[in-house]
């Protein structure tokens, strides 16, 4: 047997491991912050900023990777990778907000991210798809009777949201015009009202005629996957009616979107193309923003399985994140077995549970409310 015994922690919880080790309880939680560790991204430095950033986290035991030319100044801008614990994070902030060259705003952004904790429970976004086509009810509940059964199911389930979709944007779809898209959703949404059904109801459309339609008829939020792209009115649309938005990542349209996606950075793409629609949205007043990497629209199998590993990243968006990975073909599965499909979103929804994503948009809202109830504490 080796003369000593190690291993490596994993867990989160670095405050109950210093407890059990018999650390003294009056500093743990400061203590804590030695411990936790944080790779922080900054975009465009200046040459002086990132000298005077680099300098400020050597001092505090940091470290933190610039552009090679930085020293010389024989380019504009460098992005630099800051990495330390949180404590030297924070030792590192107080000290920039005496520095010039704006690092005092650096200070309060850097601050702000180590304080901003996720600790919400994951919410579900039930889906009602209301078309002949859709890649997995396709038909089932296009008939409005049907879908009307379903919107009670999917609350007495658990669903949180219901996204309702009367245009399929499954991959080489074809797109459906706004005024049978309204013909569909037109019976669905007057159910809801003369039912006085309580829940949120988001509608899952690209077209501002049918966003303005639907937001009139009861309807709260909109979910473009397009994000603003397919049509330009939508912005004004939402904030007309003081509507929230979920704004996903596409690329492409559907289709075209998944003929040979490629990406030079996957992540950071997703990032700055979600930080620009936000803007968009916030520039139109639009207060309830949702974003949502989408999984599918534009991506691999393996960028699928990318943006679920790092979906943290996209938390420093500061906006709630939506996930959905429910039975699409990522999976695996090519055969209609919903039952299996179905299992495994699960399996990948744990992880994200357990990561605090705020919404999980999903068929079977009844299994993922059973495994929410389960892993919440």
């Amino acid at each position: 047997m080796a003369d000593f015994v190690i291993k490596e922690l994993k867990f989160n919880n670095i405050e109950t491991e210093l407890k059990s080790i018999g650390f003294d309880e009056s500093y743990y939680r400061t203590a804590s912050k030695k411990f936790k560790y944080k790779n922080l991204k900054i975009f465009d430095l200046t040459p002086a900023q990132a000298n005077i950033l680099k300098q400020t986290a050597l001092s505090c035991g940091a470290d933190c990777a610039t552009h090679r030319e930085v020293i010389t100044g024989n380019i504009k801008t460098s992005d630099v990778i800051l990495g330390g614990s949180n404590h030297e994070l924070t030792k590192i902030a107080e000290k920039l907000k005496s520095q010039p060259f704006k690092l005092s705003k650096l200070s309060d952004e850097i601050i702000s991210l180590i304080n901003n904790k996720k600790q919400n429970v994951t919410k579900l976004v039930g889906i009602l798809n209301i078309t002949p086509d859709s890649f997995s009810d396709g038909g089932k509940y296009f008939e409005p009777v049907n879908a009307c059964n379903h919107i009670l199911t999917l609350i007495d389930d658990g669903a949180d949201i219901i996204d309702i979709g009367a245009e399929s944007t499954k991959p080489f779809s074809e797109g459906v015009c706004a005024k049978e898209q309204i013909r569909r959703l037109k019976p669905v949404l007057k159910f809801i009202q003369n039912e006085n059904l309580k829940i949120p109801v988001s509608i899952d459309t690209r077209s501002s005629e049918v966003a303005d339609f639907a937001l009139n008829t009861g309807a709260s939020i909109i979910n473009d996957v397009s994000g603003f792209d397919f049509d330009n009115k939508m912005p004004n649309i939402v904030s007309k009616y003081g509507a929230g938005i979920i704004i996903q990542h596409s690329k492409g349209t559907p289709d075209t979107m998944q003929i040979k996606p490629a990406y030079n950075n996957l992540i950071e793409e997703i990032f700055f193309a979600l930080l620009e629609k936000i803007q968009i949205a916030e520039n139109n007043n639009i207060k309830n923003i949702i974003i949502d990497p989408g999984i599918g629209f534009g991506k691999t199998k393996e960028n699928n399985f990318e943006i679920l590993d790092r979906i943290e990243e996209l938390y420093t968006l500061n906006k709630p994140v939506m996930v959905g990975i429910s039975r699409k073909s990522f999976l695996g599965i090519t055969d209609n077995n919903d039952e299996l499909k179905d299992s495994l979103s699960a399996a990948l929804s744990y992880p994200l549970i357990t990561k605090n994503v705020d919404f999980l948009r999903v068929h079977n809202v009844k299994l993922h409310k059973q495994l929410l109830n389960t892993i919440t504490f």
